[in-house]
């Protein structure tokens, strides 16, 4: 017969409940895991499967009462740190979705939209299409592991019971931002210049040609020619990609690692 006390209970329970809350903020807000599309009872459920499997790699978990003011701390600093590796990731699914609603602008394509159940919002088509592409390139890439990978890491580099979280991690999330505007700006480049030409070569006609409708074919003009340009795109966008994910995985990784004071984190294999 197996015996076990109340206090052993209440230490397995607080084994896992430590790790949940901070895999739990994760799940709810990274890519992929924390779509609208899942329910919430899935994002708790593969949170809690999360905790019970990395439970036991773990070191010693502190003793602290969750009900307490030192408990509610911990909790809190748990949830930011899970909060802020989500986001960053989430951010390049971000770029990717307004890169391509703002070619699709350009294009005239701003009245082709629907409602998008993933993000509670009507969203442009060719924006949706580009995050449809990354989506299934992030799982190509086993990116969705490699997330996995470097949440177990973050146990290590930044154990649960810390005394402080360092500011120089909140303040390397923010400059990620960066790194993103860089790549929005790249891969919207090459459309949004072929564009203006166009549009400028089509301002240059109408004043030499006020008769010209213009209206009626600059439209098709600009159509046809961000078509042409997004075809040509199309092939390198997982290349481009690929390295966005890659600087984004070592930002995770920077990130925790500049919470827990370290200026060299562990890289990826």
């Amino acid at each position: 017969m197996i015996d076990f006390t109340s206090g052993q209970l209440v230490g397995w329970v607080m084994s896992i409940f430590w790790p949940f809350v901070r895999l739990l903020a994760f799940v709810s807000t990274a890519p992929l895991f924390g779509e609208n599309m899942v329910p919430r009872r899935i994002k708790i459920a593969l949170a809690a499967l999360l905790a019970f499997v990395i439970a036991p790699t773990l070191g010693p978990i502190p003793d602290v009462p969750p009900l307490s003011i030192a408990g509610v701390w911990l909790v809190v600093q748990q949830v930011m740190i899970g909060a802020a590796l989500g986001l960053v990731m989430r951010l390049a699914f971000g770029v990717v979705q307004s890169t391509g609603e703002f070619i699709g602008m350009q294009m005239g394509l701003g009245f082709a939209s629907f409602y998008s159940a993933a993000l509670g919002a009507n969203t442009m088509v060719l924006g949706q299409l580009l995050n449809t592409f990354a989506m299934l390139l992030f799982l190509a890439f086993n990116g969705h592991l490699i997330l996995l990978d470097i949440l177990a890491r973050s146990f290590t580099l930044l154990p649960i019971g810390v005394d402080e979280l360092h500011g120089d991690g909140w303040w390397l999330a923010a400059r990620t931002g960066g790194i993103l505007f860089t790549a929005g700006v790249s891969l919207a480049l090459p459309l949004i210049a072929t564009l203006l030409t166009i549009n400028m070569a089509m301002g240059i006609l109408n004043r030499a040609s006020p008769q010209l409708s213009i209206f009626s074919i600059g439209f098709p003009m600009t159509l046809l020619a961000g078509l042409v340009v997004i075809t040509f795109l199309i092939p390198d966008l997982g290349a481009f990609l690929h390295r966005l994910f890659d600087t984004l995985f070592e930002r995770m990784l920077s990130v925790v690692g500049a919470l827990a004071g370290r200026s060299t984190p562990d890289a990826l294999p």
